[in-house]
């Protein structure tokens, strides 16, 4: 996302070279999708893979209506199937992976909007299906229409909302969990101790967690991780992916960057084992309750959880 959207000016030309050493790594798995920008990102993807499709699994996301002055939600099947075949063809391929409803439309039931995207794997236009920041029940009548693979939400050491109840019902249906923002949108890694360091289109500049006093006290809990990174040699993002890393096989978290170096950093936290204890230290120096602000403003808080 941050390569096209939402975290300053977008860079193809270093968004390419990024994608170029991730797979240069070994890292298999790129998410877009179509609102990231919207639509240049998914360009972008397609570019970057170009005569190496098979070298990676790409998964995409529909879900929002652009037709009005401000963004909506469109679960319709109509979207469904429209979406898919342009994200086809800004990609460059003839399959999508995994292909999410980017949020759920509460005015469509997930069952007409989920069967719709049986039927592109159906297809063999889409090989996946999951849903994004899907409530429990919401999962559980979308699975019973169509195998879901995998859930996406936002879950790090500062965003644990997931753990109440949407891992629990992944676990008992056996589906996978892809943590987004895995370094809280940056704020984990240390590196942002002002407003200032950000672009001015920088949209963590509106984000709850960033301003004022709370981005302040926020600071708190990434400087803790801080701490603990200095102990076992690791730099506080590592520290951070490695900690969603030991909460189970099951999860796949996916950090976001526009560098080749931060590739680098991330991909090294696949290497990085944390204790029990180190684990327990981390859970409860930066407990649910100590985050202050909501994650998103009020907007973009309805979209959740549907």
């Amino acid at each position: 996302m941050g390569m096209s959207y939402a975290y300053g000016a977008g860079d193809e030309e270093g968004g390419i070279a990024t994608i170029h050493r991730a797979i240069g790594l070994g890292v298999t798995f790129l998410d877009t999708a179509e609102v990231y920008g919207p639509y240049v990102n998914e360009e972008l993807v397609g570019r970057a893979v170009a005569g190496r499709r098979d070298e990676v699994e790409i998964a995409t996301k529909f879900g929002f209506d652009f037709s009005g002055e401000t963004r909506g939600v469109d679960g319709s099947p109509e979207n469904a199937a429209r979406v898919c075949d342009e994200s086809l063809r800004r990609l460059g391929t003839d399959h999508i992976d995994l292909y999410y409803q980017h949020r759920v439309d509460p005015d469509v039931p997930i069952e007409e909007t989920v069967g719709a995207m049986g039927e592109l794997v159906a297809e063999g236009k889409v090989r996946f299906i999951g849903l994004s920041e899907a409530a429990p029940e919401t999962i559980r009548r979308a699975n019973a229409t169509h195998p879901l693979t995998a859930v996406q939400s936002e879950y790090s050491l500062w965003t644990r909302d997931p753990e109440d109840e949407v891992l629990p019902t992944l676990r008992e249906l056996g589906i996978g969990f892809v943590p987004y923002s895995p370094l809280g949108r940056g704020f984990l890694t240390g590196q942002i101790r002002s407003l200032d360091e950000l672009d001015e289109d920088d949209w963590r500049r509106t984000n709850p967690r960033f301003q004022g006093d709370v981005f302040e006290e926020n600071l708190r809990l990434a400087d803790r991780v801080a701490e603990l990174a200095e102990g076992v040699g690791a730099t506080p993002a590592q520290v951070a992916l490695a900690w969603v890393l030991a909460k189970g096989d099951d999860l796949v978290p996916i950090p976001g960057t526009k560098k080749p170096e931060r590739v680098e950093e991330n991909a090294a936290a696949a290497d990085l084992k944390l204790s029990d204890a180190q684990v327990a230290d981390l859970d409860s120096a930066i407990s649910p309750g100590a985050v202050r602000g909501e994650r998103y403003d009020e907007a973009g808080m309805t979209m959740l959880n549907n």
